[in-house]
């Protein structure tokens, strides 16, 4: 498997020469999940578990499918592929598998955070490479897809735990930025997340086809 620089510089070159593009898309999904209390990708309440929905945060939950457009966003690059505003909107072709599956997932987090921060934390390991199955696989759905993960994750866990802890530094020097900064750290987080998918499929997942544009 790769070494974590190795992934680091992966993502690095798929960025060159798309970082605005990157931070302008980033900005939008930012801007979406504004709600304190909707379990989204940018939402603190995705760790702490409170789901106090009112009707405002409602539709919210139904714009859940941009995680995933985010997600196919960095995945398609590191695939040699331009970024693209609407990429964003690709979940909502197939709104009622990814809406599910991404709302079930949301769930499961919240649930096991219930129990405690550490358990939800270790499901949101688990449930990491979702998106990037549910891309791959236009069947796989709902507890499938979650399932998957899981298996795809078993003994990566803490892996990919250690490569997240390694960007703190760039954490620590965006926050100093009044969050500026984090709009060049969420696209090169992400874009890390798919390295570290591809990795992961060419060691025990050889077999997923790549959908064909």
């Amino acid at each position: 498997m790769k070494t974590f620089s190795a992934l680091k510089d992966q993502a690095l070159e798929a960025l060159e020469g798309d970082w605005w593009i990157a931070a302008g898309i980033t900005l939008v999904c930012i801007l979406i999940s504004q709600s304190p209390t909707v379990p989204t990708l940018f939402s603190e309440s995705y760790l702490e578990g409170s789901f106090n929905v009112s009707f405002a945060d409602f539709f919210f939950i139904l714009l859940l499918p941009i995680a995933y457009g985010y997600g196919m966003s960095f995945l398609t690059l590191l695939r040699g592929k331009s970024l693209r505003f609407d990429t964003l909107l690709e979940g909502f072709k197939d709104y009622g598998r990814v809406l599910g599956t991404l709302l079930i997932q949301d769930i499961y987090v919240i649930l096991w955070s219930l129990l405690f921060v550490i358990p939800g934390i270790i499901k949101c390991y688990s449930y990491s490479m979702t998106i990037f199955l549910m891309i791959d696989n236009p069947k796989l759905s709902y507890n499938a897809a979650i399932e998957e993960s899981m298996k795809m994750m078993k003994g990566n866990k803490m892996r990919l735990f250690l490569l997240d802890l390694s960007l703190i530094g760039w954490l620590i020097l965006s926050l100093m930025t009044l969050g500026i900064g984090l709009l060049f750290l969420f696209p090169y987080y992400m874009t890390i997340h798919a390295a570290f998918y591809e990795d992961l499929k060419r060691e025990k997942y050889s077999s997923i086809e790549i959908i064909a544009d």
